[in-house]
């Protein structure tokens, strides 16, 4: 039986099938959201749901079968983990204050593709990898930003309250700034001033309304410095600082990929009874040349005493 699951959860065809049962669940759950059809056909999606969850009771039965007679080594992996509590909270009857829950869980099935897919796990593992170095590429981040948005409210906060009022409109300013979402609009605003350039869509009602009166003052180098050193530093040099993070992860969990098949095949090979004859046959081999190596060195011995 253990040899059976094993024959069947390391197949090609297996991991495909698994693979289509996973994506045909996600497409199922995407075609329920749509109201009518779930109501003229509710009892086939109730039936296609079942066999679904069905499929996938089995994967993990055939799995733990496989890990005998230590099935716990199945929970070893994180990501046998990470399938198996996706099944057993599906498994939980369904309830009023649980459903919503429940209908998360059941979309959840479709990251199921990232433990069915090696590939898929490679990028995962290069992202968490890469989490430590991402920390300290926020900070110097949320330093550049800090910097520039007290900056900015210095520089601009009179001629452009909207954008520079205070620190945390300069912040949410320099976001926006940074993903170029008509970044050149608040850029010509402190070029022209904002007597000149007008670059809001609020009426002066709401101007007048909301923030302090306007100080117009035109600060043609001091802006194009400002806001192109920040396009500069903050996309630009960032951006290819965290692609650089990633790449690093991507090498890191590649080769602790290939590590981890070698030892799988490794544990594989030693497990299997073909090993275990191979490793008998290798012994008495091993006993036999030093038998043979024995009686030569006797044999020659014998011979240097021999009188000529």
């Amino acid at each position: 039986m253990k040899r059976l699951s094993q024959q069947i959860v390391s197949s090609s065809l297996f991991k495909r099938f698994i693979i289509g049962v996973i994506v045909f669940a996600g497409l199922l759950v995407g075609i329920e959201t749509h109201q009518p059809t779930l109501e003229a056909h509710h009892t086939l999606f109730k039936t296609l749901d079942l066999l679904v969850l069905l499929i996938f009771i089995i994967e993990i039965a055939l799995k733990l079968i496989a890990h005998s007679p230590r099935p716990l080594d199945f929970f070893k992996d994180p990501w046998n983990v990470f399938d198996f509590v996706i099944v057993a909270v599906c498994l939980i009857p369904a309830s009023r204050s649980l459903g919503p829950v429940l209908r998360l869980f059941r979309v959840l099935r479709v990251m199921r593709l990232l433990s069915a897919v090696p590939k898929l796990q490679i990028l995962v593992s290069a992202l968490l990898k890469s989490l430590p170095s991402m920390v300290y590429v926020s900070l110097l981040l949320f330093l550049l930003f800090y910097v520039y948005g007290v900056a900015g409210v210095l520089f601009f906060g009179a001629n452009d309250p909207v954008h520079f009022g205070h620190l945390g409109d300069a912040l949410l300013s320099l976001f926006r700034i940074v993903t170029l979402e008509d970044w050149t609009d608040v850029m010509y605003l402190q070029i022209y001033g904002s007597d000149i350039y007008q670059g809001y869509n609020l009426s002066a009602a709401d101007l007048a309304a909301n923030y302090p009166p306007l100080e117009p003052q035109a600060q043609p180098i001091l802006g194009v410095i400002y806001f192109v050193s920040f396009v500069l530093l903050g996309t630009m040099i960032m951006l290819n600082l965290v692609i650089g993070v990633i790449v690093n992860g991507m090498d890191d969990a590649r080769v602790d990929a290939e590590i981890e098949s070698i030892k799988r095949a490794e544990a594989a090979l030693e497990n299997s009874d073909d090993a275990l004859s191979l490793k008998n046959q290798i012994s008495v081999l091993s006993n036999q040349l030093r038998d043979l190596n024995n009686g030569v060195t006797r044999l020659s011995k014998s011979i240097e005493k021999t009188p000529n």
